[in-house]
């Protein structure tokens, strides 16, 4: 890999593992897919600083999921990987099956935690309401945000989150949307300019929105993604389209966000030839 003088925060979201051999949804083994992520990311001409996973890390949150996941994430070594739930994950065998990330042994009831990349501040937000698929930020948490981004003022601020805090107009998805305390998150968000980017998961897409003077997004799964019909009473409903995942790339000065495939692909080939365009 070649050296860079900027700071790389790789994004894969959604994998939804299953015990090995389990099929998720009766259909889809997602183990592969993570595999596959996995691959591509390490293959990335510049090694990401850190990866963080937005949440439904697996698909019921019991002790083998994690085992299994915690297999499929080996590859990538002595990486910093930061974890946060999603709906489809249990709190405690999360923390549970990872004791060796300290982050997430904190005290409290909520999986957030703050951590330094480089440059940037990473502060990962806990939007799940146990028991249900969709998100709640109650003010506890948004509290706790409030303090954490008045302790960084000046630092870059990436916010990491699973519910994604606008609606995407995928009707069935926005059902179980961040049901309650958008609108708080976003006035907090704007009373901080230095919040570049806020990074979502749950949608299995990828989707851009202007959201609090800055922008959040959502991230494609690793293995299937929630289908495009924009349709209000659309059905529920995944497909099998290219997956991909993100890196959101820190030059000193502005978060930068690309979609990275997941997959070995042809090339790269060569525009050019001794300075000459290739005919």
């Amino acid at each position: 890999m070649n050296p860079s003088p900027y700071t790389f925060l790789a994004q894969i979201t959604d994998p939804h593992i299953r015990e090995p051999g389990r099929l998720a949804y009766g259909r889809i083994n997602t183990a592969p897919y993570l595999e596959r992520a996995v691959r591509s990311l390490l293959a990335l001409h510049q090694r990401p600083d850190a990866l963080v996973l937005t949440g439904d890390l697996t698909d019921f949150g019991r002790a083998a999921e994690y085992a299994h996941l915690a297999e499929l994430l080996a590859p990538l070594g002595d990486l910093p990987v930061y974890l946060l739930p999603g709906n489809h994950d249990e709190r405690q065998q999360l923390r549970s099956s990872f004791p060796t990330h300290a982050y997430l042994q904190g005290e409290g009831e909520f999986v957030q935690y703050s951590a330094r990349v480089g440059p940037l501040r990473l502060i990962a937000l806990d939007t799940v309401a146990p028991g249900q698929s969709h998100g709640v930020l109650c003010g506890e948490r948004l509290a706790w945000l409030e303090r954490e981004l008045a302790a960084c003022q000046g630092e870059p601020v990436v916010i990491a989150m699973h519910h994604p805090p606008f609606r995407t107009l995928i009707g069935h998805m926005d059902k179980i949307g961040l049901l309650a305390g958008a609108p708080e998150l976003e006035a907090i968000v704007a009373r901080h300019a230095n919040v570049e980017r806020i990074i979502c998961g749950h949608l299995h897409r990828a989707i851009d929105v202007r959201f609090g003077g800055t922008i959040a997004s959502t991230c494609p799964a690793p293995g299937h993604q929630v289908a495009l019909d924009l349709q209000p009473e659309a059905p529920s409903a995944w497909m099998l389209e290219p997956p991909a995942f993100r890196v959101h790339a820190w030059d000193g000065q502005r978060l930068v966000s690309h979609l990275a495939a997941s997959g070995i692909f042809e090339g790269p080939y060569p525009f050019h030839e001794n300075g000459m365009l290739i005919d």
